[in-house]
C-alpha cells in the first residue's frame, strides 16, 4: 500500500514539473508550438495544443510513465552486460520515479543463461545489474536506494535448451523491497 502512495507521489512531482515547464512559455513560443503541432499532429492533439491547458499531454505522459513503471524486467543479448538502447526511455522513468521517492528501495537481480560456468555467470549477471545501476544514479537515484545481487544461472526464468529460454533468462529484475 505504501509504495502505491509513494509511486502516486512521484507522479504527481512529474506532472507539476511538466506544467511548470509548459506554463513558462511565452505567447509567441505557444502560438509557434501550435503551428508546428498543427502540422504535424491529428486534429485531436492539435485542438489540446490549441486550448493552451497541456492537460493532454500531461495525461499521456503519466500513463507513459506508468507503463513504464510496470515494466520490471530487462532482457540482455548473449554474452553482453549493456542493456538494449530500447530499455533507455523505461530506466529513465524509473529513475525519476526513484528520484522523486528518496524513501523508495529497489533490488536489481542480475540473471544469465546456463551457458558459461556458474562463476562466469555470476559475474556477468552482476556487470548487467551495474549497468543499469550506474544508468539510475547519472540520472539522479541515490546509490543508498539501490541493492545489486546476481544470481548467474541458479534462477531461470525458463527451463529448457532453446534459444528462447535462453533469451529469457539473460536478464536483470527490478524488485521492491
Amino acid at each position: 500500500m505504501q509504495s502505491k502512495q509513494i509511486f502516486k507521489v512521484g507522479l504527481m512531482v512529474i506532472s507539476l514539473f511538466g506544467l511548470a515547464a509548459c506554463s513558462s512559455t511565452s505567447d509567441t513560443e505557444e502560438g509557434a508550438a501550435g503551428n508546428e503541432a498543427s502540422s504535424s499532429n491529428n486534429r485531436g492533439s492539435t485542438a489540446q495544443s490549441n486550448a493552451g491547458s497541456g492537460s493532454g499531454q500531461l495525461s499521456q505522459e503519466e500513463i507513459r510513465a506508468q507503463n513504464a513503471l510496470r515494466q520490471t524486467v530487462f532482457y540482455f543479448d548473449f554474452d553482453v552486460a549493456e542493456f538494449k538502447s530500447s530499455d533507455r526511455e523505461t530506466l529513465t522513468f524509473h529513475a525519476r520515479d526513484l528520484a522523486a521517492s528518496p524513501s523508495k528501495r529497489i533490488r536489481l537481480e542480475g540473471h544469465a543463461d546456463e551457458r558459461g560456468t556458474r562463476e562466469y555467470n555470476l559475474a556477468l549477471g552482476e556487470r548487467r545489474a551495474n549497468g543499469i545501476l550506474n544508468y539510475l544514479i547519472v540520472n539522479g537515484v541515490s546509490r543508498s536506494q539501490i541493492e545489486v545481487v546476481s544470481y548467474g544461472e541458479e534462477r531461470p526464468a525458463q527451463t529448457g535448451q532453446s534459444e528462447n529460454a535462453y533469451s529469457r533468462n539473460r536478464r536483470v529484475e527490478i524488485v521492491g523491497r
